[in-house]
């Protein structure tokens, strides 16, 4: 009798072996004493995540200036291969609980994991939020054909969420990427600051106020073409001169700027047109870290 019991167990095995629709899936998620939600805060970045026991990590990140991304990190990057398919399921205490689609993902190739946008990253939170657990499903683990399960525990997230939208309320409006490299425009033949011009050259003042690793600004005049070349050169150095001012007046250190004027000579355009010209009467505003 005990060897019959062998062979059907046996049987069973093989036939989980051979058919992998029959196959449970390998299942990676931490239990309700293992799942820690870590925070990261900055003025430049709010980072919410989980270690995912034997398989990786689970990161929220909201970057100043830019939507919220969320990226799954395996450790060893050859665990997931093809696509995945995100779906919000119910947490062990939600007995009943409906599930819902998220999205379908690829898998990046060189690194292995995933990477989600706005959208359905929002909706991975909003799920938590519910005390769901957003679960990645995949056909295929270390390429074996077995199916595997990936999933991002609720326990312990609402206090974390809760860190994670202070932090929110801190972000710099910009990041380092979207001010590092700024041209502003003037009208023909003026030097004055419009009021947009201020507004974008006070991003820059926050954000080098904020940023202790950028040592130096460099201020750099230009002009279209019309006219005579010694009053263009004039005109881009009233123009660099009147933005260090503006930024000097602010807060930014003078020693920090070094400003130069160049008049027509080097056009990001040719000034074959109107908006060509108007595109060449700028003044570039670098921003450099140690």
């Amino acid at each position: 009798m005990e060897t019959a019991k062998l062979k059907v167990r046996g049987f069973a095995l093989l036939l989980m072996l051979l058919l992998p629709g029959l196959a449970q899936a390998v299942v990676f998620r931490a239990s309700i004493d293992e799942s820690v939600w870590e925070m990261e805060t900055s003025r430049f970045f709010c980072r919410l995540s989980q270690v995912v026991p034997s398989f990786g990590r689970a990161l929220f990140e909201h970057e100043a200036g830019e939507s919220l991304r969320f990226q799954l990190r395996p450790t060893q990057i050859d665990q997931l291969d093809g696509d995945a398919l995100l779906v919000a399921r119910a947490s062990p205490w939600q007995p009943g609980m409906a599930p819902f689609r998220i999205a379908r993902v690829a898998v990046d190739e060189r690194h292995g994991g995933v990477q989600l946008e706005s959208d359905a990253a929002n909706k991975m939170l909003v799920a938590l939020h519910r005390g769901m657990t957003p679960t990645f499903s995949s056909d295929q683990w270390f390429q074996s054909g077995e199916p595997v399960e990936i999933g991002i525990s609720a326990a312990n997230f609402q206090s974390a969420y809760d860190d994670y939208l202070n932090c929110l309320t801190t972000l710099l409006p910009v990041n380092y990427r979207q001010v590092a490299r700024t041209a502003v425009l003037f009208p023909s033949a003026t030097w004055r600051l419009s009021d947009a011009t201020r507004e974008r050259l006070d991003l820059i003042v926050l954000y080098v106020k904020t940023d202790d690793s950028v040592k130096s600004i460099y201020v750099d005049g230009h002009s279209d073409n019309y006219g005579r070349r010694l009053l263009n050169r004039d005109l881009s150095k009233k123009r660099a001169e009147e933005v260090t001012r503006y930024l000097i007046s602010q807060g930014v250190p003078d020693d920090m700027i070094t400003t130069r004027y160049h008049g027509e000579r080097y056009p990001v355009v040719a000034n074959t047109s109107a908006d060509n010209r108007a595109r060449n009467r700028r003044v570039a505003v670098r921003l450099e870290r140690e």
